[in-house]
């Protein structure tokens, strides 16, 4: 074995040279910096709060500074996990669903493998329907933005990406259709875990973008059916027969 773990698959993201390992070590260079700077802002403001209205005032402004500080700092560096630890998402995505959708009867359906297709991180069945969910980690300063009903990522188009999920969901539809005799759709979900999205949600080449807490509340907001807790029992069932189980991507972080 070499060392390595027989419970933790060795990543190229933990190697040095890598995005990830690049970004970690820049991060960990500018502690002293962010340090610094949140010491020079605490104490401009408890001084300029202390001399406008009083002592306890400009402490108590000059520790919400510190902490406001912090926590954008923490959040643009936590928004990055993921991509850091060289996975894509879904691991993340399965914790999610199960303690918020699935609790709402919804069934998700995870690791699908589609005839003809790659395999489908999760299907998610619903009152509302039914959806293909992908998703895909980028460098934290990554632009993702749609121009033109096509979506870019640093300015490159991802036209291989967007035809493997819609032609993914529309495979699931047609497999359904057929199998309930009722038309079926499936619609194309990409959860995005960092980068800098233009706007979220947003859709663009027949898919819809947004971060996981937003594609919650599109998912609701959005339905494309209206189905009984019958029909979704039911339509999961048939899911589960048309789109058999496939290889399993989990990792240990």
């Amino acid at each position: 074995m070499g060392g390595s773990s027989i419970y933790l698959r060795d990543r190229k993201a933990f190697t040095g040279g890598t995005p990830q390992a690049v970004y970690a070590e820049l991060w960990e260079r500018g502690r002293k910096t962010r340090l610094r700077n949140r010491i020079i802002f605490a104490v401009l403001t408890l001084v300029l709060c202390g001399a406008l209205v009083n002592a306890v005032f400009g402490i108590t402004m000059a520790v919400v500074v510190s902490l406001l500080d912090f926590y954008f700092h923490w959040r643009g560096y936590n928004a990055s996990s993921v991509w850091r630890r060289g996975l894509r998402g879904d691991q993340r995505t399965d914790r999610l669903l199960r303690y918020t959708l699935e609790r709402r009867g919804h069934r998700v359906l995870h690791a699908r493998t589609v005839p003809g297709h790659e395999q489908a991180d999760e299907v998610l069945v619903g009152p509302g329907g039914i959806w293909l969910v992908h998703n895909e980690a980028w460098h934290p300063e990554t632009e993702i933005a749609p121009y033109g009903g096509k979506v870019f990522v640093d300015g490159r188009t991802q036209t291989k990406l967007m035809a493997t999920l819609t032609g993914s969901a529309e495979t699931i539809g047609r497999l359904l259709t057929e199998e309930t005799g009722e038309k079926v759709v499936v619609r194309p979900l990409l959860i995005v875990h960092g980068g800098r999205l233009a706007r979220s949600p947003f859709e663009a080449d027949g898919v819809v973008f947004a971060t996981p807490f937003r594609m919650l509340r599109w998912i609701r907001k959005n339905p494309t059916a209206d189905y009984s807790h019958e029909q979704v029992e039911s339509l999961a069932r048939t899911t589960v027969h048309v789109l058999p189980v496939g290889r399993s991507t989990i990792t240990a972080a």
